[in-house]
């Protein structure tokens, strides 16, 4: 049976003050109980940390801390609160992230209170919830690119962490304690796997873009 709205916790972040304050209004007109308003990641963080809502609903792109930093690191804390990320950003990179950190739901912020209301009641009943906006190519995509980092093998997981993480090759080959030509191998490998072409697509920026997917792994 659903939870009534003013049984559920919810914890809101956005950077932007007016949007922001249009979905608390929103939230509370309809009686939810907003247990706390961010307007920065740390702050969203520590919200989450101290209030353990039901639910946290938080803009991706926030200063400080990303939204999906939020996520992540509250996980790795042991929370339960089921996240829910809005954001402008349609693009099977973003998704593919919500889905490495296995959030819960994905609402664009063109949706609907309606579509928020039903994505908040989804996902408390165990299951995840994307936007209806959303291409069905591009969560197609995301999961085929979180299936292609399956492939590699531990070794090029680790370089590429560390590629992510802007080391460069000569760096990787100190701390790894191998050749340049080692790592460079490896890399190749990981293009290859990833199915990026090389002349196209450098993998320190592929890296970088998917940092989030990477690190999750």
């Amino acid at each position: 049976m659903p939870l009534k709205p003013s049984e559920i916790s919810i914890v809101i972040a956005d950077d932007h003050p007016m949007l922001l304050k249009g979905l608390y209004d929103e939230l509370t007109k309809h009686n939810y109980n907003v247990v706390s308003q961010a307007l920065q990641g740390m702050q969203a963080l520590e919200a989450v940390l101290s209030e353990r809502p039901d639910v946290a609903l938080l803009d991706i792109d926030m200063p400080l801390l990303t939204g999906f930093d939020v996520v992540k690191m509250a996980k790795e804390k042991g929370v339960l609160t089921k996240f829910i990320v809005l954001s402008f950003h349609k693009e099977s990179e973003y998704v593919a992230q919500a889905k490495s950190l296995q959030i819960e739901g994905y609402l664009l912020k063109e949706d609907s209170f309606f579509e928020i209301e039903r994505c908040i009641q989804t996902v408390l009943s165990g299951k995840t919830c994307f936007s209806k906006s959303f291409d069905t190519k591009a969560i197609i995509d995301a999961e085929d690119e979180l299936g292609k980092l399956k492939l590699l093998t531990p070794s090029e997981t680790l370089i590429l962490k560390k590629i992510a993480n802007q080391n460069s090759t000569n760096a990787i080959a100190e701390q790894l304690s191998v050749s340049s030509r080692t790592i460079e191998k490896h890399r190749s490998n990981i293009i290859e796997k990833l199915g990026l072409k090389q002349v196209n697509t450098k993998l320190s920026n592929w890296a970088m873009t998917n940092k989030v997917i990477i690190l999750a792994l």
